[in-house]
């Protein structure tokens, strides 16, 4: 023993000053100090299926990276008093399922700087996800039917409906429980089998806000869990079948919408000045006659104050028509084939939006 009588002394080695920690000189501190601690083998779960990755008990669509860092975060254990940590990590993959993670880590403890280096298997195990366990039972909470009014809707139109759902997937957050059980046409429409409820509420309000239209929502319960009813929904969305300016029979006139609002469509009628306002319900009885994709325009050859004539352009033959109220002397006629004949049409803000275009 070294240290004078009455000074101090490492209490181990009985070496002088300076003393760190419990009263120990430096390389007796550093024998019994150590900065980190690591196990040997950590376990790693992935779902075999989708391939997301298991972690604080959460399914979650993760880099390798990320997976790393996690692993070591929650595994690594740093003494107490440690300050200044700073760490580096090199990750070597061994095989599929075994990845080394080559870790250094410094610190200072008791103004001694540590450095030390260490190695953690990362052990991958195969696993089940929760959503893939659900969509391999053909689990389900929610049916979206795509419907229309008015007209049927074709092949491409209802392709277009679906499509907007890929679009509402992307803008969502990375819930694991919006996923598609079942699709495919059905007689008068096309039905998504869902396995959110949220998620087909919010594909609903998507289509409403893009085409118009209204949803309905049926509640059904199928069970019981834990004391609560489960329940699964049907929203029933359904399209106008009519676009803005097409040409519709509605309460024995004919009208043309101009207009979505919020609720319904703003209507003008054909054979008069004349503008409403209707619900989606109350528009559920209109159907299309003629579509404005299909609406010609032509220059009358002769008229008079009722009456123009045009030619033809599928059969190249004079016909005749009745003017529509807002007709004005040398302006082109918006013709509509309508019941075998042909229909002129006042002219619409669009309808001139277009030609100016």
């Amino acid at each position: 023993m070294s240290g004078r009588l009455g000074g101090e002394f490492c209490l181990v080695c009985g070496a002088d000053p300076p003393l760190f920690g419990d009263r120990m000189c430096e390389s007796c501190v550093r024998v019994r100090t150590t900065l980190a601690t690591v196990p040997e083998n950590v376990p790693w779960v992935r779902c075999a299926r989708c391939g997301i990755v298991e972690l604080d008990g959460k399914w979650e669509a993760t880099k390798e990276a990320d997976i790393w860092d996690e692993l070591l975060h929650r595994h690594l254990g740093v003494h107490e008093r440690a300050e200044d940590i700073q760490l580096a990590m090199e990750p070597v993959k061994v095989s599929d399922r075994h990845t080394l993670l080559h870790i250094q880590i410094e610190g200072v403890i008791d103004e001694l700087l540590y450095q030390e280096e260490h190695t953690m298997r990362a052990r991958m195990a195969n696993g089940v996800c929760l959503t893939c366990t659900r969509r391999a039972g053909n689990y389900f909470e929610a049916t979206v039917q795509l419907r229309s009014s008015g007209r049927r809707l074709s092949e491409e139109e209802f392709t277009k409906l679906r499509t907007t759902l890929d679009e509402v997937l992307a803008k969502l957050s990375d819930d694991p429980m919006f996923f598609i059980t079942n699709e495919g046409p059905v007689t008068g429409g096309y039905d998504v089998v869902l396995g959110s409820k949220g998620l087909a509420r919010a594909w609903g309000r998507h289509l409403v806000d893009e085409y118009g239209g209204m949803t309905v929502e049926t509640n059904t319960t199928v069970g019981r869990k834990d004391g609560v009813d489960v329940t699964r929904l049907t929203l029933l969305y359904r399209k106008p079948g009519y676009e803005i300016g097409d040409l519709v029979h509605w309460r024995h006139h004919h009208w043309r919408p101009s207009t979505w609002t919020k609720e319904g469509a703003v209507l003008e009628r054909v054979d008069r000045r004349e503008r409403t306002g209707a619900t989606w319900r109350d528009l559920e009885q209109a159907s299309v006659v003629a579509q404005r994709s299909a609406m010609l325009r032509v220059p009358f050859i002769n008229e008079d104050a009722s009456v123009g004539e045009f030619l033809d352009p599928n059969t190249w033959t004079m016909e005749s028509v009745r003017l529509p109220f807002d007709h004005t002397p040398g302006r082109q006629g918006l013709i509509a084939r309508v019941d075998g004949e042909w229909m002129a049409l006042p002219w619409m803000g669009l309808d001139e939006q277009e030609d100016a275009a």
